[in-house]
């Protein structure tokens, strides 16, 4: 297994040398293997490590002694230990999402959190074979895109790092007892209430009584395959874009020709224009792309608007994607915001509406990337909205105390520079608390404590 390992790590260049990694670990069997082979490893790799565990009060006790557990584990291989507790039902009632879905939120917030606390370059996740069949299988029930059912990148973002993506839950259960590691068990997974436990309880295991006993492996075949293909048809699509688009300041433009392509070359040239200006097609799905391709269809003149503020035109025949205009500001005012009230700011083009909510009310919280909420007893001084200034930094938890460069987060954020001046950013007093449409600081948010919440909706007023 330790060879599978290292081999993983080497042909995907996980780590670079002196790397600082932080391990989440849930003190499961496949995060424990992780830890105890990443430590095994840390020498030959020069790599530093960190524990970061999340406890999701989801089991009561037994939440609290997987904590403990992992504590003590990671005391054992005098490896730093970092933990949060989370409420995540309550987060998932007060977001509208599945509990598994703020779980998520919640660990991958606090992973990037205790990255930048530490400037630590990786954050390995415990992902298996297993996994990758599972992900590969629920995505095929959804209906996904060739490259989607690539499954889960061994490495995404350059960040975050999946050692064990080629080794079974099997040899890792062996790894575990092998090495008398004795991991926790999480009897939620054990559970068919989750569509992910549903999949592998009963799903893979009935494909593999009746149909194929080696589904698993035949799942990462499949991925393995598409992931050549895809390759090969973007390699394909990055020349074509050379000849086919152009990339000017705040726009791409895609030529009439290339909609004589096959359909899954201009799919992915779409998808690489949108890239080119926003950074991903993150919010974009396929019914973005076809309306795009029935749009080069129509008459010249005529426009869609698209998700992040993007606006897509037919220009005889040619595709214009570009940011939407918006006024640019350079005066550097900022408006005091009034409470319990729709602030109209049309010198900035914006409507703030403000509002003090007690949490006793039935609140419905909204999912809109342009609605957020804040612990109203942390706020100090007056409310206020204004655009970037030269040298702004942003505080994300109370750690971080110098804050971190606004420019930088801006291109970590990878926002288009010409975006950066329109972006409004939220103040309570002189600090940022919300660069909108992006991040929220943790200083400012909600939790079991919080008595009276303030919501804050940001539109523009055109």
């Amino acid at each position: 297994m330790k060879n599978e390992v290292l081999k993983t790590i080497k042909e995907n260049n996980m780590f670079d040398f002196g790397d600082k990694v932080i391990v989440a670990v849930s003190g499961g069997s496949d995060s424990i293997c992780l830890l105890h082979m990443l430590n095994k490893l840390k020498a030959d790799l020069n790599i530093n490590l960190s524990v970061v565990h999340v406890n999701h009060c989801l089991r009561g006790a037994e939440a609290d002694l997987d904590e403990i557990y992992v504590k003590e584990f990671s005391n054992k291989l005098n490896i730093p230990f970092y933990s949060k507790a989370f409420d995540v039902n309550k987060i998932s009632e007060e977001k509208g999402v599945s509990s598994e879905m703020a779980g998520r939120l919640v660990r991958y917030e606090y992973f990037s959190e205790i990255k930048n606390a530490l400037g630590a370059n990786k954050i390995a996740i415990a992902h298996n074979a297993n996994d990758q069949a599972e992900t590969i299988l629920m995505r095929i029930m959804r209906g996904t895109g060739s490259e989607g059912l690539i499954g889960i990148d061994a490495v995404r973002d350059n960040i975050y790092v999946r050692p064990l993506i080629n080794v079974t839950r099997k040899e890792i259960d062996e790894y575990c007892e092998k090495n008398n590691l004795k991991p926790r068990i999480d009897k939620t997974n054990l559970e068919n209430i989750y569509s992910r436990n549903k999949v592998r309880l009963e799903l893979l295991p009935y494909i593999a009584e009746n149909f194929n006993k080696d589904i698993v492996n035949a799942l990462i075949r499949l991925g393995e395959n598409l992931k050549v293909d895809n390759e090969y048809v973007n390699k394909v699509v990055e020349k074509k874009f050379i000849t086919l688009c152009k990339t000017e300041k705040e726009k791409v433009i895609i030529k009439k020709e290339a909609f004589n392509e096959e359909p899954a070359i201009i799919r992915r040239l779409i998808r690489k224009a949108l890239s080119e200006l926003l950074g991903s097609t993150y919010n974009f799905e396929r019914k973005h792309i076809l309306d795009i391709i029935e749009l080069q269809k129509q008459s010249s003149g005529l426009q869609i608007s698209m998700p992040k503020n993007i606006v897509v035109y037919n220009n005889y025949k040619d595709i214009i994607i570009k940011f939407k205009e918006i006024k640019v500001f350079s005066d550097n005012s900022e408006n005091t915001l009034s409470l319990n009230k729709e602030n109209f700011l049309y010198e900035k083009d914006l409507i703030v509406d403000v509002e003090v909510l007690d949490c006793k009310q039935n609140i419905k919280f909204s999912e809109d990337s342009y609605t957020k909420y804040f612990d109203y007893d942390k706020i100090n001084g007056n409310i206020k909205v204004r655009f970037r200034r030269e040298g702004d930094k942003f505080k994300i938890t109370n750690n971080n105390k110098e804050g971190k460069k606004l420019k930088d987060i801006f291109i970590n954020l990878k926002i288009n520079k010409q975006l950066r001046d329109k972006i409004p950013l939220i103040c309570f007093n002189d600090e940022i608390a919300w660069i909108v449409g992006y991040k929220i600081s943790n200083r400012f948010k909600i939790d079991c404590d919080t008595k009276k919440i303030l919501k804050i909706k940001v539109r523009r007023a055109k």
